[in-house]
């Protein structure tokens, strides 16, 4: 027996992913300490760095609309259902974004399929969050 739609989406973990700990074990296998998901922060990042006044956002390409991405394109089935839940994920991430700069905190979105190419990710980290024990 399948599972209905509201199963499978229940299923769909907003923290935790396996893009994310790839990030994360990669952070910290470089030697950047960080926080996950503070509630208190705009959009609750995946990765806070507070001294550094930084945060990393690891985000889903398909949940996040990636423009540009195979797997960031909208679904043809079904679209009065998906559209607006995937305009509202964009609408807050842009809001969070925005708050987020107005905070004085610099911000990175790694995309989900950016999150398979490791030196370009280690790379991508060393530029954003400069040396690890600064």
């Amino acid at each position: 027996m399948g599972m209905d739609r509201s199963e499978n989406m229940r299923r769909i973990r907003s923290k935790d992913t396996a893009p994310e700990m790839a990030v994360r074990r990669l952070a910290h296998s470089l030697g950047y300490r960080y926080r996950l998901h503070r509630k208190d922060i705009p959009g609750k990042p995946d990765l806070v760095f507070p001294s550094r006044r930084k945060v990393i956002f690891i985000h889903g390409c398909f949940w996040h609309q990636h423009p540009g991405c195979r797997e960031g394109r909208p679904p043809k089935s079904k679209a009065a259902y998906w559209l607006p839940k995937l305009e509202r994920n964009m609408a807050r991430d842009k809001v969070a974004l925005m708050q987020l700069a107005d905070g004085g905190w610099d911000t990175l979105v790694i995309w989900e399929c950016e999150t398979k190419n490791h030196e370009a990710m280690r790379q991508t980290l060393l530029d954003f969050l400069g040396p690890p024990h600064a």
